[in-house]
């Protein structure tokens, strides 16, 4: 793709400029009528009336340059270069499609472009666009991202989270608005206080401007200006695109919102019919360069539906391929050394971050006061002294924002650790996180992943009250696409991170509160841990006590008790929630042929429900009795000690529980 520095209206390049804007057209007349026809299904966001933009922006790239796309993004695709057979073959659902058939119209993914696809969530792709931009600023390259959204956009708080992002960080995004007048069927007037977008932008004092997105001209000037600019000073710019689309927001969208007469006097001044005109009007083109183009296009459109007509589906048997990247060999443990220490969890915690950033320079720790104040659980203390505050980034409080410019730059090829302070923080990130760390992947079909792992201090314990007390490690344990792990032990501790950091997928470490202080010995050798594996922390015979995480030494303390009473209680340690070690857990059952299950977690849809009922499928005849659970009692977590304790596992109630087992 040639690049000019500055635009330069010879014959070749308004060519070139229609050219793309009449292809973009035509193949979204196309889509319209193969949907009437249910090749393609599903939402349909066509770009009718907003060519002038992606034509405008996307040829002044260059080819290194990476973009960030909405739902509606089959235009920006196809200017990108991404082939327009495997666009087409992707609309339909196909193998052979950009995105191996995974996607879909609102997903197109193309690794060889750098188009890190459309985003089917309003505002979900401007975090992803500030991760990127920030590992190219991190590693000193010279890029620029670009991320396209709409007018919508705006009024999500990662619009706002991420826009500050990239001006206190000074990241190299080009934000495109592509402002079309309706968030789906509402008024910009009826949704916004500032119908101004340009003057939000400038509040976060990003150099902005207002362009007319009907003029492809226009918008190109103002990018190339924007690119240049981004590229001395390594800073942000927002520019807002006033357009408007000329069919309705999708496909199932009856546009009873608006009157025809509206769109029709926009038709009157689209971009096509402006541009055309006055290049006939003014003699640098003629009808048969319009002819041509025409053509040329109809027979790329004709080919690139016969390319998609004879391509293949996905076999059934491939169903659940690309939900996890390549799985990393089993890790060999360490030799131990003889020599032990003893550590606290919260020393283990951070010498497994300090080890990982001398290790490997792609490793940087960032979330909220991880740097100068130390961490809210003095975790990372000191650190920022030791690294710099580049590698151990103070964030805002902006969950969704830094959480999702952790996705953006691992899929750069970073290795970021996110510290989320709490484990209910984490909900403001939950779209980041379930969204696009989870599915980019799969909705790639294997092209981009997210080695990203996440830390969170989770459980009770701490008088912390109902919004500080969560666990809800099962909840992410549901999510195809994350591994969870939940860390007990020093030496997991430890030991996990380093193992998650070269897993190639986001995974989530759940770190209970109630276990920072704690201490163990841990040999000085010691290196990185299996985590997909549970553990016997315990051999027994009489019934097997399954747990996890803040719970595993209250179990132990059950099981001790337990001995005393002359029954022999086997305590599994999972370690890991996402994946679950099924063998382990059903090896116990059947030596024991008794179960109790202990999770901090609420019973309603809890873990141990799952665990429950995984045992019952695969281990039912091995068992004397049903399945037992303590799990946390169905309230919101009380502040004052006492109810604290009696709302959560405690030993006397593990005791009972197994007890129970064996009618005692």
């Amino acid at each position: 793709m040639t690049v000019i520095d500055k635009p330069h209206l010879d014959r070749e390049h308004v060519l070139d400029l229609l050219g793309h804007m009449i292809r973009i057209r035509k193949f979204e007349d196309k889509c319209a009528e193969l949907y009437t026809q249910q090749k393609i299904r599903g939402f349909l966001h066509l770009y009718d009336g907003e060519e002038a933009i992606a034509a405008g922006v996307i040829p002044a790239l260059r080819a290194a340059d990476r973009i960030v796309a909405t739902y509606r993004e089959h235009g920006q695709a196809l200017v990108r270069g991404v082939p327009m057979t495997t666009v087409m073959a992707e609309m339909y659902g196909k193998a052979e499609g950009c995105s191996g058939g995974r996607g879909g119209s609102m997903h197109l993914f193309d690794a060889e472009t750098e188009f890190y696809g459309g985003n089917a969530i309003v505002g979900g792709g401007l975090p992803l666009a500030g991760g990127l931009a920030l590992a190219d600023r991190m590693r000193g390259d010279d890029r620029v991202t670009v991320c396209f959204f709409g007018d919508g956009a705006v009024a999500e708080g990662e619009f706002h989270e991420t826009l500050n992002l990239a001006e206190l960080w000074d990241l190299p995004v080009l934000f495109i608005c592509e402002n079309n007048g309706y968030a789906m069927g509402t008024a910009i007037g009826r949704y916004e206080s500032q119908t101004d977008i340009r003057a939000k932008a400038a509040a976060y004092n990003i150099t902005s401007e207002t362009v007319d997105g009907m003029d492809v001209v226009e918008v190109e000037a103002a990018t190339r200006k924007a690119l240049k600019a981004i590229r001395e000073t390594g800073r942000p710019i927002f520019l807002e695109c006033n357009t408007y689309r000329f069919r309705a927001h999708s496909m199932f969208d009856a546009q009873l919102y608006r009157e025809k007469a509206e769109v029709e006097t926009w038709r009157e001044q689209g971009p096509i019919v402006r541009f055309q005109t006055w290049l006939l009007e003014n003699g640098l083109i003629h009808e048969e360069d319009v002819s041509q183009i025409e053509a040329r296009v109809d027979t790329e459109i004709a080919e690139a539906v016969a390319f998609a007509e004879a391509g293949s589906w996905e076999p059934v048997a491939d169903l659940t391929k690309h939900v996890l990247g390549p799985q990393p060999a089993p890790v060999a443990p360490a030799q131990p050394s003889g020599e032990t220490v003893e550590m606290t969890y919260r020393e283990a915690v951070k010498q497994a971050i300090r080890d990982a950033m001398i290790r490997d320079d792609r490793v940087f720790l960032m979330g909220e006061d991880v740097g100068a104040y130390g961490g809210c659980y003095a975790v990372s203390k000191g650190l920022m002294d030791e690294f710099g505050e580049d590698r151990i980034r103070d964030t805002p409080l902006s969950e969704s924002g830094f959480t999702g410019a952790g996705i953006g730059a691992a899929a750069a090829g970073m290795r970021p650790i996110v510290e989320l302070m709490t484990v209910n923080f984490s909900l403001l990130a939950l779209d980041q996180i379930m969204n696009t760390a989870a599915t980019i992947r799969h909705m790639s079909g294997g092209q981009f992943g997210v080695p990203l792992v996440i830390r969170m201090a989770t459980g009770a314990g701490k008088q912390l009250a109902a919004q500080h007390s969560h666990s809800l490690e099962g909840w992410y344990a549901h999510i195809p696409g994350l591994k969870v792990l939940t860390p007990a032990t020093v030496e997991d501790a430890r030991g996990m991170l380093w193992t998650a950091l070269e897993d190639p997928d986001p995974v989530l470490i759940f770190e209970n509160v109630m276990l920072y202080n704690r201490t163990g010995m841990i040999d000085t050798a010691a290196g990185p841990v299996d985590i997909s594996r549970a553990a016997v922390r315990r051999e027994g015979s009489d019934v097997s006590l399954i747990t996890y995480g803040g719970s595993l030494f209250k179990t132990l303390e059950a099981a001790d008790a337990l001995e005393a009473d002359g029954i022999s209680a086997e305590v599994i340690d999972l370690r890991s929630l996402r994946p679950l070690d099924d063998a382990t857990i059903m090896a116990s059952v059947a030596k024991t042929r008794r179960a109790v299950i202990v999770d901090e977690g609420w019973r309603s849809g809890s873990l141990a429900g799952e665990i429950s009922a995984r045992i019952m499928e695969q281990a039912f005849w091995s068992l004397d009795g049903p399945v037992g659970r303590v799990c946390a009692v169905e309230v919101p977590i009380p502040y004052p000690k006492h109810l604290e304790d009696a709302s959560i596992p405690q030993v006397p109630g593990i005791i009972a529980a197994a007890k129970a087992q064996l009618g005692r």
